[in-house]
């Protein structure tokens, strides 16, 4: 059976097919490559192709049939949204409506979608959990919370089953090294910090020191890459097998600061980070820590890998390796 996976050369999403080639699918890469890298497409077949080209996606569902979608295709960096939310309406918004009305045009049926905690905003002292109100503070998770609605609506009108999954931050690499983490620029504290430790950089920026938590730095709740694709295979088995429609939140339930995370990686290498006191950045949220056990209890989702040090020690066996082209 073959699942379409948008943004299949990307992070996230050469893991998910990785997840899915080992659970007996065939993973269809549909990747622009404009992020995404094609040496991550090792899993399955890659089809180049665009969501703004309604044209591209029709061909892709005719040549391969997919019994359903995993879609993670999107712009996500929350300051470029700050600064130009109309990019990320149209790209993530239109381009999200396409690959739906085609997968409906197909008969796919079976669509899972890649959202995020920051839909849920600033939130301080609120537990994050699938019932908790949606108030985005950027153009990114404004967009993410559109495509949820558009989903919940098309599910009403035209049988659309689906599966959403809320995730706070994900991080480290495939533990086998075959995919990782590779972002042009890179704008993720782990990766940054390894790149700081190792002199690919000067030092790593710490944005904001004057947030409202014990050590002045934002708060974020991490999960490991290879735990958050495991749990999109599950959310994949739950809609093939007619279990309905369903939010779940993907985190550890546990948030660590900013500096937490710098000492964790002290420990790990055994080496001091260099860093630089820069001012917040704008978009950024004080805390997000997830409180839901909904996928564990539902869908029977065991994390693994989700503790700092093996996200740590992961992404640094990988941040040594480098083996896609810049």
């Amino acid at each position: 059976m073959h699942v379409l996976v948008t943004g299949g050369a990307g992070y996230i999403g050469a893991h998910a097919c990785k997840a899915l080639a080992r659970a007996g699918f065939i993973p269809v890469a549909f990747d622009n490559l404009s992020t995404g890298w094609a040496e991550a497409v090792k899993f399955g077949p890659l089809h180049e192709g665009d969501l703004m080209d309604r044209a591209s996606i029709d061909a892709a569902f005719a040549r391969y049939q997919p019994v359903a979608v995993m879609h993670f295709a999107a712009l996500s960096l929350v300051g470029e949204s700050m600064s130009n939310p109309g990019k990320y309406w149209r790209t993530n918004v239109t381009g999200s409506l396409n690959l739906i009305e085609a997968s409906l045009a197909a008969g796919c049926r079976n669509f899972v979608f890649s959202s995020t905690c920051a839909t849920y905003g600033d939130q301080d002292g609120v537990v994050l959990d699938e019932d908790t109100v949606q108030q985005p503070i950027n153009a990114y998770g404004g967009s993410k919370k559109a495509i949820e609605e558009i989903l919940r609506d098309f599910g009403k009108s035209d049988g659309l089953n689906h599966v959403i999954f809320r995730y706070f931050n994900v991080a480290g690499a495939d533990p086998e090294g075959e995919v990782g983490e590779q972002h042009v620029p890179e704008t993720h504290l782990i990766p940054l910090m390894l790149d700081a430790i190792d002199g690919k950089r000067p030092a790593l920026t710490v944005f904001g020191s004057d947030y409202p938590t014990k050590d002045g730095t934002c708060i974020r709740d991490y999960v490991h890459v290879s735990d958050l694709v495991d749990a999109h295979v599950l959310g994949l088995r739950w809609l093939l097998e007619g279990r309905g429609n369903r939010v779940f939140c993907l985190g550890s339930g546990q948030g660590f600061s900013v500096r937490e995370v710098i000492e964790a990686s002290r420990l790990v290498t055994n080496r001091d980070v260099p860093i630089i006191e820069g001012g917040r950045r704008a978009g950024d949220a004080t805390s997000l820590v997830s409180g839901s056990t909904r996928a564990v209890s539902e869908l029977g989702w065991v994390p693994q890998r989700s503790t700092l040090a093996q996200m740590i020690g992961d992404a640094l066996v990988w941040s040594r390796k480098a083996p896609f082209e810049s």
